[in-house]
């Protein structure tokens, strides 16, 4: 598994519930090689402008994806995910949209540092 991997794991929602969903590895965690992931989703009503990115047919990685439908990459919805509890690898997106993740992500966090 390697940063750009569309997986499927438990991810915590947010009424505290574990859900088997699609996620993107984007970063392995130093230490206990636990991944940092955003979570997939096809609730296209909870898009974030100029921050979530959506994935649809149409686009050149779709197929590559392993994902069925149009669907909505959640930079908001982050979680650290064990080795263990990644249920495996069923795809991967482009390497421009994973380093537009990153970019867009990193951008917002370095926003108003102290």
């Amino acid at each position: 598994m390697k940063p750009g991997d569309m997986i499927l794991t438990p991810v915590p929602q947010a009424d505290g519930k574990l859900k088997k969903r699609p996620a993107i590895i984007l970063k392995e965690m130093p230490g206990y090689g636990d991944f940092l992931v955003c979570g997939v989703s096809t609730q296209l009503q909870h898009y974030i402008y100029d921050f979530d990115n959506i994935i649809s047919p149409e686009d050149e990685d779709f197929k590559l994806s392993g994902l069925t439908m149009k669907s909505l990459i959640r930079l908001g919805f982050l979680a650290i995910i064990p080795k263990s509890n990644i249920l495996g690898t069923i795809g991967s997106i482009s390497n421009e949209r994973y380093n537009g993740l990153l970019k867009t992500l990193c951008n917002y966090l370095s926003k108003n540092i102290r």
